[in-house]
């Protein structure tokens, strides 16, 4: 296959420790990548940390449904000059709406992966092929699809947890002692279309909760740099004064941070996942729409689901983990049947939608 241009939007944190191993492998093969990042959740900080090339296109619009509709298409448009002069032959995405959105406009086939089947789709845009995991088995979404949806085996997690190293320098960082239990912690996504109110409650309980045991440092990653930081520093004070709950500086490896964790607790997908995919006890604040992949993992015992303020006090288990052996990465196809699927459409398109 001649070497290609291939165009990759980072709209959020989690792309970049996905398409790492991707963008790697896609330019071993000799294809040139284009890369796009949006200016919201540390998703420019995190790519610097990573040595990553980006332009940086828009914001974050809020969490108002028009403003984020709007946001969204305005975004689109920014991005035009910028792909114009790369000209790309194909995009892929994890959910970016503006990529999608012009590269349908610009006629660019588009590979869009995602792992949570019910997300809100663009009307009357059908990407050129879709991929998600093995356990999204619906056959009526391959019709927003020109070629359909190829699927991948086990986490979006495992494309780049299969080569993760653990670093126990971060604990010296974060001021963590060898006798203490460390419990990352994700806030809920106010800001997604998905939120539901119940979530934060959930938050503040297993805060609450933690907060009140001796031994316990919590390590908990905001968002946003505004609101949900200054709802730490304005609810538990003493606490962020006396490092019970640390808030990172700057853009950490998250899933070095996670390793080092003794248990994670999390309102959005990702790291819950990550978790998963590293063998470590994580719970789920989630109460959105729940998704296939958090479903199976669920049934497996591999997540824990929690609901109620019952659930957490009852269902939480605040114990120290054997880190010493490193984890089992095995065999993880998920990187090599993506990279198969965008030379599928490389070949499907030829420069063609």
């Amino acid at each position: 296959m001649s070497p290609r241009r291939i165009w990759i939007d980072l709209d959020n944190t989690p792309h970049i420790p996905f398409f790492l191993p991707i963008i790697r492998e896609l330019e071993r093969e000799g294809h040139s990548v284009v890369l796009t990042a949006r200016d919201a959740y540390g998703v420019c900080d995190l790519a610097a940390h990573h040595g990553l090339a980006v332009t940086t296109v828009g914001r974050h619009y809020g969490k108002h449904r028009a403003l984020k509709v709007a946001g969204t298409l305005w975004r689109a448009l920014q991005l035009a000059p910028v792909i114009l002069r790369e000209r790309p032959d194909i995009s892929m995405s994890h959910g970016s709406r503006s990529l999608v959105i012009l590269s349908g406009l610009l006629r660019i086939p588009s590979l869009l992966l995602f792992d949570y089947e019910h997300a809100e789709r663009i009307p009357l845009l059908r990407p050129a092929l879709g991929m998600a995991p093995a356990s999204i088995d619906d056959p009526s979404l391959a019709k927003g699809f020109r070629y359909g949806v190829r699927h991948y085996s086990g986490l979006k997690e495992d494309v780049y947890a299969a080569g993760f190293r653990p670093d126990p320098s971060i604990l010296d960082e974060l001021g963590v002692g060898p006798s203490e239990i460390l419990v990352t912690i994700r806030p809920p996504a106010t800001d997604a279309h998905y939120h539901n109110p119940e979530a934060e409650g959930l938050y503040v309980e297993v805060v609450e909760m933690l907060g009140a045991m001796p031994g316990v440092r919590m390590v908990v990653l905001p968002r946003t740099a505004g609101a949900q930081r200054d709802f730490l520093m304005t609810t538990w004070p003493a606490w962020c004064a006396e490092k019970k709950i640390v808030v990172p500086e700057r853009a950490l490896d998250g899933l070095n941070l996670v390793w080092h964790s003794d248990l994670v607790v999390s309102g959005g997908g990702t790291m819950n996942r990550e978790a998963a995919a590293l063998g470590v006890p994580v719970y789920s604040i989630f109460r959105g729409r729940l998704g296939a992949v958090d479903r199976q993992l669920a049934e497996e015992g591999r997540l824990v689901l929690l609901a109620t303020r019952d659930d957490v006090r009852s269902k939480l288990r605040v114990a120290r983990r054997a880190k010493g052996a490193s984890f089992a990465a095995g065999d993880r196809p998920a990187l090599r049947q993506i990279l198969a699927a965008a030379r599928e459409l490389m070949e499907l398109s030829n420069g063609r939608p």
